[in-house]
């Protein structure tokens, strides 16, 4: 089976200007998604979709391949990562390539380890599922969760309050990093969470969040404790 990594980087970020190229750590974000990626020895190809040439600059300098740039309907602040990836798919078999299967990774995932990008490629295809999906688990309950009705707190389900956590059905979330996707499957139902979509779960100290200066701050941080204050 022919393997495809798609690391999604386009230009224009607002909150964090040039954040996939940022320095983090020493190097550009984007380069800990390229080094993942290759490391895991499972991509036939490896290569960036992007709309910005320095970010193109960057990724082939760190060895990902940019064979073509995103379109201006797919570079915008509204179009979905399954609008990206059906591009760069169809991009792909034009020029006589195809994919059976693929993994569409964030370019702002410095926790992200080669080691698990080959479980949730060899799962994918071990399992004949449609998509792996990493996921953590919230971390306090949403069932008491608190919102505000007039300027006062309420909780949102008070059925639930004096509930034991551990009697309450775990909920999870995406953890941002990337996903592992069936060709065949995506093109019939264009979403990156499909029918049959297995999990991996990750813990906390293996995710970020980095949406914000503030997240990025963090993430240095925890990213330095983890690797020795490197």
């Amino acid at each position: 089976m022919k393997k495809l990594a798609v690391i999604t980087a386009r230009g224009g970020s607002k909150r964090i200007p040039h954040k996939n190229i940022k320095n983090f750590c020493g190097r550009p974000i984007l380069a800990y998604s390229i080094e993942a990626a290759l490391q895991s020895g499972v991509f036939d190809t490896v290569m960036v979709s992007t709309d910005d040439e320095e970010i193109a600059e960057a990724a082939r300098q760190w060895g990902a391949e940019v064979p073509f740039y995103r379109s201006q309907e797919t570079s915008g602040d509204f179009a979905t990562t399954a609008q990206v990836l059906m591009e760069v798919l169809d991009q792909y078999e034009k020029r006589g390539q195809y994919f059976d299967l693929f993994c569409c990774i964030y370019p702002t995932a410095p926790f992200l380890k080669a080691a698990r990008l080959k479980e949730a490629m060899e799962l994918l295809e071990s399992s004949g599922a449609d998509c792996v999906h990493p996921v953590v688990r919230f971390s306090f309950p949403p069932q008491r969760c608190l919102v505000m009705e007039d300027g006062y707190l309420k909780f949102k389900w008070p059925e639930y309050r004096y509930t034991r956590s551990q009697d309450l059905e775990p909920f999870y979330h995406d953890v941002g990093q990337f996903y592992c996707l069936n060709r065949a499957s995506f093109a019939r139902q264009k979403t990156t969470v499909m029918e049959r979509t297995v999990p991996i779960i990750l813990s906390e100290m293996e995710i970020q969040d980095i949406d914000t200066q503030e997240d990025w701050e963090v993430a240095e941080t925890k990213y330095r404790l983890l690797h020795d204050g490197k």
